[in-house]
């Protein structure tokens, strides 16, 4: 495995219950890329996400993300694992009776943070990175759908990690606010950080190209590695 790889696939085959969803999957990713995740609903990609930051477990085949073997991964060392990985989903998933920074510091907490003054200085420093300088004090409600979605990629990023897994982070936002929302991932890939980001906006895949791996028909197409 190259210096560079930090998520390694080799023929891992995905369920959903007993159903066979994606076969001999084989994928590698380097730090820094920035890789769309396209097919349709059921087609595995949320499943291949899943898998990545140990929801699912690894059946056939290996896998590695961030130093951890998936094949040996134990239930005790998720919490591990997820350090070195932020995770965005779709629908945001902030805790609506708490505050910006009160959302933030819940991650910190709860991935073993103790430092109050420190936990601040981390609130304002992700904020500032997502264009949220000031927010902290608000509540999710008095933010628009968009700032939501950046305060979900500032609670991605607050443990500093080698990978963001993003699951349909503008299925819920307009056009032009997705497009902020992909220049803000493309310019976070660019500071060594491997993005994943499952889409099914075309519009930005066409106007924001980059490396499209393909779940369809069972299979990964990879247009990196071109059949």
């Amino acid at each position: 495995m190259a210096l560079d790889t930090i998520i390694d696939i080799k023929n891992v085959h995905i369920h959903q219950k007993e159903n066979l969803i994606l076969a001999n999957v084989n994928i590698n990713i380097e730090k820094g890329e920035f890789v769309y995740l396209i097919g349709k609903t059921g087609s595995g990609k949320s499943s291949l996400l899943k898998i990545l930051y140990g929801e699912l477990p690894l059946g056939d085949g290996e896998a590695s993300i961030a130093g951890f073997n998936l094949k040996e991964l134990q239930r005790k060392e998720i919490p591990f694992l997820r350090r070195k990985l932020g995770i965005v989903f779709q629908d945001f998933q902030l805790l609506i009776d708490r505050t910006i920074d009160d959302n933030l510091m819940f991650v910190m907490k709860a991935t073993g943070w103790t430092d109050k003054i420190k936990m601040k200085e981390r609130c304002s420093d992700v904020l500032s990175k997502v264009g949220l300088t000031g927010k902290g004090f608000k509540m999710p409600h008095e933010l628009s759908g968009g700032e939501q979605q950046r305060v979900s990629i500032a609670r991605a990023l607050v443990n500093d990690p080698e990978i963001i897994l993003a699951d349909e982070p503008t299925g819920n936002l307009d056009p032009q606010t997705s497009e902020e929302i992909i220049t803000l991932l493309l310019d976070i890939s660019k500071t060594g950080r491997a993005i994943v980001m499952a889409t099914h906006d075309y519009l930005l895949l066409n106007k924001f190209k980059a490396r499209t791996i393909t779940c369809e028909e069972g299979k990964i197409m990879d247009s990196k590695y071109p059949n």
